[in-house]
């Protein structure tokens, strides 16, 4: 079943079913080019790569941290700038230059003694397609490759790098009920 995340469009049966998926998430798995950015690749005269994160995911990250919910990063490039952004973020799983990720996803599983109806996914291109196959809730970006859509459980409504991260991570704290716990002293 593929479910869109517009809250406003989503069927009350789809809502059920994505609930109930999201409950029994303990891990969220993200990709970090095309998901945490944009997928932009910007090369300065002397090498150095930059890359545009969004603050907004950034903070539905610290949410779902906050929530007790364990974050990682797989990535098939490697960047000091991801460091550093995962640094900031207190994400200590980050895994570069990973060009098998089932590997690094089945080491997490053992590390935090998951399975896989326990994760959540987000990627964007066809080689994150195994890991969207196997995470209990999967996700990508709106502007996510066109054949990964496939086999995504929801399609969000932002692009990545643009709030996609932060509308899986919101989607998660409310379906679960952890919303009213970590925004609570936002809110009032």
């Amino acid at each position: 079943m593929r479910v869109k995340s517009q809250e406003s469009r989503v069927k009350s049966k789809d809502k059920r079913y994505i609930k109930e998926k999201a409950k029994k998430i303990k891990l969220l798995i993200l990709d970090v080019d095309g998901v945490m950015t944009d997928g932009s690749i910007i090369l300065d005269n002397e090498g150095n790569e930059l890359k545009r994160f969004h603050v907004r995911d950034g903070h539905g990250i610290k949410m779902l941290q906050k929530a007790e919910i364990k974050v990682a990063i797989i990535t098939g490039r490697i960047s000091k700038v991801v460091d550093v952004r995962a640094s900031e973020l207190g994400i200590t799983d980050v895994h570069q230059k990973i060009f098998k990720k089932s590997a690094v996803y089945e080491a997490l599983l053992l590390k935090y003694k998951c399975r896989d109806e326990n994760v959540a996914f987000m990627g964007d291109d066809i080689v994150d397609v195994e890991l969207l196959k196997r995470a209990g809730l999967a996700a990508v970006p709106a502007d996510a490759d066109g054949e990964t859509k496939k086999y995504a459980t929801l399609i969000m409504t932002k692009n990545g790098g643009r709030g996609a991260v932060r509308e899986f991570t919101d989607l998660i704290l409310k379906a679960t009920g952890l919303w009213e716990k970590v925004s609570g002293e936002f809110l009032g």
